[in-house]
């Protein structure tokens, strides 16, 4: 009897310690894997946050093709965040149609290997525009860095290929549109058209640094502004009123080798000259009067200087004026000439005569421009008449020495006669007092 109530109050205390034990051991396994869990996401977000390239709005990607897929009406922006490897197509969310890449700096450069192997580093569909911004780099490497079907709007950054540059289409369905404001490009080839292309599309150039050749026949580019590298197919491409201007400098201060493109001009270095008849004239040509006033055009194949022939052919009576008299040895009185110099454009059956000069080239455009022009004015310096020189034979008077008239030498003479009467005065009173001491002796 003992016994059992002994057993009887032993259980209920054994019972009461297995459940303590059971559920401390629950709890710590829960807070165990509740802590497992938070680790695990942090890390993952840690992990992702070191792997992001880009980003739109707030919110970061680990690929720029996924950050132009989360672009919005709202934000259109994608800033690339770190240097990468990857070729992207713009295909934004629905209803988006104009993206902003913000190169911030890095380099986006083509995937040359994998499953992206053979696509530019930037794909432009048809119907969808692109705007890229900021310092950067888009690198095409063996691919473009650009190909685009749709419009590409170019404002600042760094683009390079190791072939074609840029590509553009215009097919029957669509046609490329390209403006490009700023930037520096560099390639073996700078623009083409993409395969399937009939027409390059619209691309205007208004800015920029172009290293390459640009191919001929890319009969819808313009050429606004800019600076290039080589200009064997350049002249078709200017608007009308441009011209290639040689000889730019860089930063140092050196030749950078590039041909800059800029309004048609003339300049004048020396814009007035002074003859000089008694150092020897003679008449001047047309070309003798650019290069004497250093004239030039900028550099424009299919345009060519001409001298006003009426205005120069009254310079040269008035030097032959000046040099009659310096060989009759008269008076020329200083004269000054205005010259006009005009830009003209060449015709295809233009003769050049004598009195045009300077920049006729193999190249031709179309549409006139003609009518811009300078001045410059000659004068020639004055020729006094020279002195008569004396008659041969006429022997000069000698000069009749004067007398001395001032007061000064009148004073002179009478102090010098005031002596010589006291002198001899004083010698017959000498000689009175010598006579008495004679007799006496």
């Amino acid at each position: 009897m003992r016994s059992h109530e002994k057993r009887v109050n032993v259980c209920p205390r054994t019972q009461g310690k297995y459940l303590v034990s059971v559920v401390l051991t629950a709890v710590f396994a829960i807070a165990s894997l509740f802590g497992t869990l938070l680790f695990s996401a942090d890390a993952v977000a840690d992990a992702a946050e070191s792997q992001a390239v880009a980003q739109v709005g707030n919110a970061t990607y680990a690929s720029v093709q996924e950050a132009i897929g989360r672009t919005t009406l709202k934000n259109t922006t994608v800033t690339l965040l770190a240097d990468v490897m990857e070729s992207v197509t713009i295909t934004p969310s629905k209803g988006v149609r104009n993206v902003t890449f913000d190169l911030n700096g890095h380099v986006l450069q083509s995937a040359e290997s994998g499953g992206t192997a053979g696509f530019a580093a930037i794909t432009v569909p048809a119907n969808m525009q692109l705007t890229i911004v900021g310092p950067g780099t888009v690198a095409g490497g063996t691919q473009p860095a650009v190909d685009c079907r749709g419009t590409l709007r170019v404002e600042s950054g760094t683009f390079t290929s190791d072939a074609t540059l840029m590509r553009f289409a215009e097919t029957d369905e669509t046609s490329a549109q390209g403006s490009f404001s700023g930037g520096t490009f560099t390639a073996p080839t700078l623009f083409n058209l993409l395969d399937d292309a009939k027409n390059l599309g619209y691309v205007t150039v208004r800015g920029g640094e172009y290293r390459g050749v640009i191919p001929a026949g890319l009969n819808t580019l313009a050429l606004l502004s800019g600076s290039f590298s080589d200009l064997s197919n350049l002249a078709p491409y200017l608007a009308d009123s441009l011209g290639l201007i040689p000889g730019g400098t860089s930063g140092d201060g050196t030749g950078d080798g590039m041909f800059h493109v800029g309004d048609l001009a003339i300049s004048s270095k020396q814009t007035s000259v002074e003859l000089d008849p008694a150092s020897g004239l003679q008449q001047l040509s047309a070309d003798d009067l650019l290069e004497l006033t250093e004239t030039q055009l900028n550099g424009i194949a299919d345009y060519r200087l001409v001298v006003d022939s009426d205005q120069l052919q009254a310079l040269n009576d008035q030097i032959d004026r000046a040099m009659q008299a310096v060989g009759k040895r008269k008076a020329f009185e200083a004269v000054s000439q205005s010259i006009t110099i005009t830009a003209v454009r060449n015709g295809a059956d233009d003769v050049i005569d004598a009195n045009s000069s300077r920049g006729a080239g193999p190249q031709l455009r179309t549409s006139d421009h003609d009518g811009i022009s300078t001045q410059v004015t000659v004068t020639i310096k004055t020729v006094a008449e020279p002195e008569e020189p004396g008659k041969p034979g006429d022997p000069e008077k000698p000069e009749k020495p004067e007398m001395p008239r001032s007061g000064s030498a009148v004073q002179a003479l009478v102090i010098i006669s005031l002596l010589l009467v006291i002198a001899s005065a004083i010698c017959v009173y000498a000689t009175a007092r010598l006579r008495p001491s004679r007799l006496q002796n």
